[in-house]
């Protein structure tokens, strides 16, 4: 079976990145939805100190990315990707089940 949602290399090299600069152990980082902003729905990444109950799993070079069981159904075929460029730099996500974005960018729905 599938992943549910593709980490690109770039992504994954981030996440490494801030789990090791973090200064406390961490199993991995955790993905969710979140209501909010102008279209309702934002990704939300944060530091996973522990796994839950029913959430993915995805391991890619020792990285555990957990995806909250809620969200699943709203990221299913999307891509996780971090790009830098001269004015800013951040975790993008690509998701295909997306009909709208607000103009700000920072929410969407489905």
């Amino acid at each position: 079976m599938p992943d549910p949602i593709t980490i690109t290399p770039e992504a994954l090299k981030r996440i490494q990145v801030l789990l090791a600069k973090r200064g406390k152990s961490s199993v991995g980082i955790r993905i969710s939805i979140r209501t909010k902003g102008c279209s309702g729905l934002s990704y939300a990444i944060e530091y996973a100190d522990d796994q839950k109950p029913f959430e993915e799993v995805i391991e890619k070079e020792g990285t555990l990315i957990l995806i909250d069981p809620k969200a699943t159904l709203f990221i299913l075929g999307s891509e996780m990707d971090f790009v830098e460029d001269k004015i800013q730099s951040g975790f993008v996500f690509r998701n295909p089940n997306e009909k709208g974005r607000c103009g700000c960018g920072q929410s969407f729905h489905i």
